[in-house]
């Protein structure tokens, strides 16, 4: 009998590829491009076309944002009013101290709570990221031949590719799909993914890769694996070849990959997991 073997792309969008220009229609180019991301979304794409006949399932998250977001420029000011660069890390003691403060002033109170439970849970303090993934621009698609590959496969299939929308709500960081950094109890979209998680859970085998390892890829597998638990963390399978870090977060991608492989969580390359696709037919 086939097995359930199931593929997860995690934000596999062109704003995180480090595109080359055939790649960037009308001088577009990517907000927060991972070095590495387009290589491994090429081998992504050439593992879904090789190994389409023995895929049972594809998921797909989508990083998805407003432009005014708790975690973009525009949102903050100096405490002098200037502007707050990309890549500024803010905390809840200097926001206190007067260093930066929401350019609403109405919003000062629930930044500060959002910053004081960001922090208390310790996974994380807001990082200020370029405008990325803003929802209906060309750095929110799928890299186009990621897309392609998949496309062909629910054609040849007739089974549609299951896709995850996360990061719409502008108060909370949402680098998992499955949580976001600090639930909303306001906003369903943002708490625990149970119907996410069940669908997986189908699954026999998962086979993940994506953008960023550091971080979007780092949060959902941990996420998925808080939720598995022990007795089915096996399932997942990391492809290591198929992911990369944000520039400076290297350790924290290696220390996610160790974490994961003490846990039960396998690791391997784009090679083997086709061979085991190409078995499955």
């Amino acid at each position: 009998m086939k097995r359930q073997l199931h593929l997860l792309l995690i934000d596999p969008q062109n704003d995180f590829c480090d595109l080359p220009g055939a790649y960037r229609p009308h001088n577009a180019s990517p907000a927060l491009p991972v070095a590495g991301a387009h290589a491994d979304m090429l081998r992504t794409a050439q593992l879904i076309t090789e190994g389409a006949a023995g895929i049972a399932g594809i998921s797909v998250t989508l990083d998805s944002h407003h432009r005014i977001d708790i975690a973009h420029p525009a949102f903050w000011q100096t405490g002098d009013g200037g502007a707050v660069a990309p890549f500024t890390q803010i905390t809840a003691g200097e926001v206190r101290e007067g260093r930066y403060a929401p350019r609403k002033p109405a919003a000062m109170a629930r930044a500060l709570a959002y910053l004081d439970a960001l922090e208390a849970a310790g996974r994380y303090k807001l990082m200020v990221w370029p405008v990325h993934c803003e929802i209906g621009s060309w750095g929110h698609n799928v890299h186009a031949d990621v897309r392609a590959a998949y496309n062909h496969w629910e054609e040849s299939t007739l089974r549609s590719v299951h896709k995850v929308i996360k990061g719409t709500n502008p108060w909370t960081e949402h680098y998992s799909a499955v949580l976001a950094e600090v639930p909303d109890p306001q906003d369903k979209g943002t708490q625990l993914n149970a119907d996410f998680i069940a669908h997986l859970g189908q699954a026999e085998r998962i086979y993940v890769a994506g953008e960023a390892g550091s971080h979007c890829v780092k949060a959902t597998v941990e996420d998925i694996a808080r939720q598995f638990g022990p007795a089915r963390r096996s399932k997942l399978v990391l492809l290591t070849d198929c992911m990369s870090p944000v520039a400076g977060f290297e350790a924290q991608q290696q220390a996610f990959l160790a974490a994961m492989a003490e846990q039960g969580v396998r690791l391997a390359t784009a090679a083997e997991a086709l061979e085991e696709l190409k078995a499955n037919v």
